[in-house]
């Protein structure tokens, strides 16, 4: 006998629904890695592999900094799984909260602020044992990055692709 499983876990209903997460994981994820980049390069004279191999360090250790680009590029499939996985929360978010979709630029601020401190505050600190909140300037710079480059984007595709869907 056959039976059917209906998923709950991820409330997909449309082909529209794998594109907001997919441009929105994306975009938010290129570019905060080139802020990060930037900052790093501007603020310690690192380059992008210094970059990739510090989120890697997170799993890694030390090591990591002597892996080259193995290294690197588990630094990369990090970045953007967090990248991915914070999009994804929104978007599950969205379909229980429709004043997401409606008013994303506010909430897209929002979850800016909010994915800074949840990264900053909780994971690194956890991960680094160390807090990550120190400087007014440094977490003014983080908090401005996260609103641009990581909660904008993501509320923006989640709207984006959410005008035709049915929310429930």
């Amino acid at each position: 006998m056959l039976m059917s499983v209906e998923s709950t876990a991820l409330p997909l209903k449309q082909s529209n629904d794998y594109r907001a997460i997919l441009w929105g994981g994306l975009t938010a994820g290129i570019l905060d890695i080139t802020a990060a980049i930037i900052n790093t390069n501007l603020r310690l004279g690192h380059n992008t592999l210094w970059v990739f191999q510090s989120i890697a360090s997170a799993l890694m250790g030390a090591n990591a900094y002597k892996a080259g680009l193995l290294s690197a590029a588990l630094g990369g499939a990090i970045h953007f799984f967090n990248a991915f996985a914070i999009c994804t929360i929104y978007f599950i978010a969205s379909r229980k909260l429709q004043v997401l979709v409606n008013r994303w630029v506010i909430f897209g601020v929002l979850y800016g602020i909010v994915a800074y401190f949840v990264m900053y505050g909780i994971v690194l600190r956890l991960t680094f044992h160390r807090n990550f909140l120190i400087s007014v300037g440094a977490v003014s710079l983080g908090i401005g990055i996260h609103i641009v480059c990581v909660g904008l984007p993501i509320s923006f595709w989640v709207h984006k692709f959410s005008k035709s869907t049915d929310l429930d």
